[in-house]
């Protein structure tokens, strides 16, 4: 396997003619042991499948690949593509996908998850596995779009990235403190989170302007489970977080105007034990669930009596 290292890349890249592109996030992870690091708290065997986005040179790729059942390396750069398809060359398990891995803004690439799912359906008992030094610009989609937006078999059982300190804190965050948002409530509802290491920019090259993490997810499918509409979970908190530091009472209003009016929006709060004067930041998902339902039940029912009318 090849050492890259940053010296290694710079002399690759010179050679081929190529640079590190800033608007695809491309920051190379060059500290040898943090590789290792990944891979061993991946916990990966046998059975796993790994979805790796933004392999870069292939470095982490080579890898994962000794330790897993199949590895399909999502990358955008077709720069990137080629030299991970290089590194990989004698590896039979490794499959590199050139295209970009977000097909819209809730939406992963159907190429790609037709790869997963044929290399799910090779062995018994494989599960799938995120392990990856993410791209910043899609570190946040992507984990929100492989928890909610993919079918139950495609959710990965564990996740292993490196990602912006910032993104990490707010993975972690509990409610009503400062780092808690959207984003939180909806990884906080469907998994749970730790973040395993800090890394400062000088493990990467180019060096980023901002700190680092690596993060574990671990989804939750008994959670999952608990929200009985995962697509309207999803649009109550995009849409209440847009009001995050307005009262609840105030934050459905402004959301749902044309549905609901003051009084009813007392009636539902009080329906599920929150009181108005909370802000919107404050809910843990747990609040927000039983909030989302309520809200839906509330909807319907509106429906089914102008209908009747």
């Amino acid at each position: 396997m090849s050492r890259q290292t940053a010296s290694y890349l710079r002399g690759l890249f010179a050679r081929r003619g190529i640079s590190p592109r800033h608007r695809y996030g491309q920051n190379f992870l060059i500290d040898l042991n943090l590789h290792d690091v990944i891979v061993r708290e991946a916990e990966l065997t046998s059975e796993d499948v790994v979805l790796e986005v933004g392999p870069g040179a292939g470095a982490l790729t080579q890898r994962l690949a000794r330790e897993a059942a199949a590895v399909v390396a999502v990358e955008i750069d077709p720069a990137m593509a080629g030299l991970t398809a290089e590194a990989t060359a004698e590896m039979t398990n490794v499959q590199v996908i050139h295209c970009d891995i977000l097909a819209g803004k809730h939406a992963i690439d159907a190429g790609v998850l037709g790869a997963l799912e044929t290399a799910l359906a090779a062995g018994a008992g494989r599960r799938l596995k995120l392990v990856a030094n993410l791209p910043f610009q899609v570190a946040t989609p992507l984990i929100v779009d492989l928890l909610y937006e993919v079918p139950g078999p495609l959710v990965p059982v564990c996740m292993v990235a490196t990602i912006q300190k910032e993104v990490a804190d707010r993975l972690v965050a509990p409610a009503a403190s400062h780092s808690y948002g959207a984003l939180s409530a909806l990884v906080g509802a469907v998994a749970d989170v730790e973040i395993l290491r800090v890394l400062p920019p000088t493990v990467f090259w180019p060096r980023p302007k901002v700190d680092s993490a690596i993060v574990r997810m671990k989804p939750r499918p008994e959670r999952r489970a608990n929200v009985p509409d995962l697509a309207w979970y999803h649009e109550v908190v995009r849409r209440l977080f847009q009001h995050r530091r307005k009262h609840v009472r105030v934050a459905v209003l402004a959301s749902w105007r044309d549905q609901f009016d003051k009084s009813t929006i007392d009636e539902l709060l009080a329906s599920v034990d929150l009181s108005g004067q909370l802000r919107a930041e404050s809910l843990d998902p747990t609040e927000l669930i039983d909030l989302a339902s309520a809200l839906k039940t509330a909807l319907a029912k509106g429906e089914s009596d102008q209908t009747a009318r």
